[in-house]
């Protein structure tokens, strides 16, 4: 095992890795209590000290906390793990590049000379900079961020991504007309996919391109294709319909219906195409064509609910300040883009714009070293490496920009102030409890068709109080958590 994802953090090296507020650490479990979490799947290397307090607040059951008012959501996973210092909870000092142009917008410190555009659109921005990640590993992470759970716990192992819940919970809403999947995933990366659920219910990957999407018709004409699928169709229909071998015929059945309803259909074409000039304004890459397909989704309201757009390249170890701008400026160019566009053109299912109606959440797997030689936290190779700390940035759906949630010690090593309702710092859990509040699902909801027949929860143990969306983000005031209910879920005023 590494020596940093020891369970208790006991050892040497492990214990200045210990957030400023020591308490979410707690008393160290025995084995018993250890191993009852670990078969959950709520605990990992990072949260599993959080001591008997969880077990407490399970004793209860909190009632789910709804707010925003997104109809649609935009996952942007940075993948690579972006240095928290350097982006969305700036800390300014020697090692700081002078081009970066750090810039104080109503109190944000921000490097106005990395990310220009998005400079402009502080406003609409909310950041929690109290983000704890429970691991320090690239493949758990990214996987972790997106089904909130372990994935090495049982659950863990058949749970869906959170954008499969989502297309799940929509889909009775679905309307003749909409005829796109629940769940789009665009700009290549490592998407999870929909776990035990339905194959309806997984990511359709797609690559962004100006011309369309491929294969929405058939090089032999829509006459033939037609003629051939109707026959398929007939020799087969039914048994792929109601099979006798099992779920895999069923779920190749919905594909087949899915693919055909896509196919030769004029609104599905033209949501996949944008023009030159789009491309140059959302900046010419991968990352900006994939907003632009993003941006067409929710304009068009055709059933897709759920967008995870992957951008790569921060995994920055050596030179960071050479290697990180070009992440960068594909991620300023396209989401500033992205903003602009969103808030400038009206909704399309119930009044305000289209931002209003789209939660954007943007993300990377964990931070990055804040210190070192000198207090800069550079590695040998002028680069920075895995670290707990880090961000989530939202806007939309609700979120009141122009605010950050959380502080974190002067060298961003450790959460200082949580600035949320519990009174902790913020886990991945937590992020997929404010997705699901914003949409309006319920995100203490347990479902009990899993194939082993423990009941999958959305976010685990969040009935019982254990995660909690960051209010914080939807409401007027900055809430602080009772002091005499140090676990359970406060009430949204």
């Amino acid at each position: 095992m590494d020596k940093h994802l020891h369970p208790d953090h006991s050892c040497e090296t492990c214990k200045p890795l210990r957030p400023a507020n020591s308490a979410l650490w707690g008393p160290q479990l025995g084995r018993r209590e250890f191993f009852q979490i670990a078969g959950t799947g709520v605990t990992g290397f990072f949260l599993a000290p959080l001591s008997s307090k969880l077990f407490e607040a399970r004793a209860e059951t909190n009632a789910a906390q709804f707010v925003g008012r997104a109809k649609n959501v935009i996952f942007i996973h940075m993948q690579g793990a972006p240095s928290h210092v350097d982006t969305f909870d700036l800390k300014v000092g020697s090692w700081t590049p002078a081009d970066f142009n750090p810039t104080a917008y109503n109190g944000i410190m921000f490097p106005q000379g990395l990310m220009p555009n998005l400079a402009t659109h502080l406003s609409k921005i909310a950041i929690v900079r109290s983000l704890r990640a429970p691991a320090l590993v690239h493949s758990l992470q990214q996987v972790w961020s997106q089904i909130a759970r372990n994935p090495t716990s049982l659950m863990g192992k058949i749970a869906p991504n959170i954008g499969s819940v989502v297309a799940l919970e929509f889909e009775s809403k679905r309307q003749p007309n909409q005829k796109l999947p629940g769940f789009i995933s665009l700009n290549g990366g490592s998407t999870v996919g929909s776990g035990y659920f339905n194959a309806r219910y997984s990511p359709f990957a797609a690559t962004a391109a100006q011309g369309g999407l491929a294969g929405l018709t058939h090089p032999d004409g829509q006459a033939n294709f037609d003629r051939r699928f109707q026959m398929l169709a007939d020799l087969d229909g039914p048994l792929r319909a109601n099979s006798p071998m099992g779920e895999p015929v069923v779920d190749m059945e919905n594909f087949y219906q899915q693919s055909r309803a896509m196919m030769y259909n004029p609104a599905v074409d033209s949501v996949f195409k944008f023009t030159a000039d789009e491309q140059t304004r959302y900046g010419n890459s991968g990352f900006g064509n994939s907003l632009i397909v993003a941006r067409n989704l929710v304009k068009a309201n055709l059933g897709t609910r759920h967008i995870q757009v992957n951008i790569g390249g921060w995994d920055n170890h050596t030179n960071i300040y050479t290697a990180i701008r070009n992440p960068a400026t594909q991620f300023d160019r396209g989401l500033g883009a992205l903003l602009t566009d969103l808030s400038s053109q009206p909704g399309v299912q119930g009044g305000g714009t289209l931002l209003d109606e789209t939660l954007i959440v943007g993300m990377g797997e964990f931070g990055r070293t804040v210190r070192g030689p000198a207090g800069v936290g550079l590695n040998n190779q002028n680069g920075r490496d895995h670290f707990f700390q880090h961000f989530t940035m939202f806007a939309g759906g609700g979120i009141i920009g122009g605010r950050v949630v959380g502080s974190t010690t002067a060298d961003g090593y450790a959460v200082q102030d949580p600035g949320w309702s519990q009174n902790r710092p913020v886990a991945n859990e937590d992020i997929a409890a404010t997705i699901y509040s914003a949409l309006g699902i319920d995100y203490t909801k347990t479902l009990w068709n899993d194939p082993y027949q423990r009941g999958f929860d959305y976010v685990p143990f969040a009935a019982q109080g254990a995660w909690y969306p960051v209010t914080e983000l939807f409401t007027r005031a900055i809430k602080q958590r009772p002091k005499t209910n140090p676990r359970g879920g406060g009430k949204v005023s």
